[in-house]
């Protein structure tokens, strides 16, 4: 089983309980943040990352998982940086042609805490915020572009399916693979050729499987006599005091970081 960037951890944590409008803006603020801040914003970031975590209950192994698919690109980005940028070597570098800087150092680390925080923000509000409510509450906070003859709802719609289908993926790119090891495949040796022909038995199969599936998505929604357009929902969101009160925490946190 995937723990992934979709899947739900039903709990009644206060961060479960809060409005969907209220995380993803918190999110979305706290990215902002996270992209443009210095070290010691950083540092404010991950404290109330770390601090939410703790309150929602989340299993480190969930979130941990999340960061698995991203964790090599991190790392290239974190080796592009610390070999390759100029300034004052570490010792006992430099080493022939290798030298790696204090520079590179910082700034390796720097870039790839940014992308972290941004991943496990996102893992908080998916793991805690059920597909449903996230479709709801993205879809009234895009209703001002009616005014501009965009459907918010079917916005909202598409973003809920892309989260809906990423685990849908990774498990049947998994199984795919393991199919074809033990066919005989060899993904991690032979030339660039051999390579390609490998991967391409991954490619075709997969891709094949996401039409598949997105037929028979199609198929189920007609059967449930699925329209675009505006829509009603059973539940409606309304803010309470805490709701009131994390969209002013925020809003501290934005000031704050800004001023830092």
């Amino acid at each position: 089983m995937y723990n992934n960037l979709r899947q739900y951890l039903p709990g009644e944590s206060p961060v479960h309980r809060r409005d969907p409008r209220v995380k993803i803006i918190a999110v979305v603020a706290l990215s902002l943040i996270t992209l443009h801040t210095n070290p010691v914003g950083l540092a404010l970031v991950f404290v109330v990352v770390a601090g939410v975590i703790l309150v929602a209950q989340i299993p480190p192994v969930s979130l941990l998982t999340t960061l698995k698919p991203v964790m090599p690109l991190f790392i290239l980005l974190f080796l592009l940086h610390l070999f390759f940028t100029p300034g004052t070597p570490l010792p006992p570098f430099p080493i022939g042609l290798v030298s790696i800087t204090y520079e590179g150092l910082y700034q390796g680390l720097f870039l790839v805490g940014k992308f972290l925080l941004l991943v496990v923000a996102a893992s908080v509000l998916t793991l805690t915020t059920s597909p449903s409510e996230l479709t709801m509450g993205m879809e009234r906070l895009l209703r001002p572009l009616r005014f501009v003859g965009i459907s918010s709802h079917d916005l909202a719609m598409m973003l809920s399916l892309a989260l809906r289908f990423m685990p849908i993926l990774l498990e049947e790119s998994s199984n795919i693979k393991e199919a074809q090891l033990a066919r005989g495949a060899v993904f991690n040796s032979g030339g660039p050729l051999k390579k390609a022909r490998a991967i391409s038995s991954l490619v075709i199969p997969l891709s094949t499987g996401i039409f598949r599936r997105c037929e028979e998505l199609i198929n189920a929604m007609e059967a449930r006599g699925y329209q675009p357009g505006p829509r009603t929902y059973l539940k409606e969101l309304t803010f309470d005091p805490g709701d009131y009160l994390v969209l002013a925490v925020v809003l501290l946190i934005t000031v704050v970081a800004v001023l830092l």
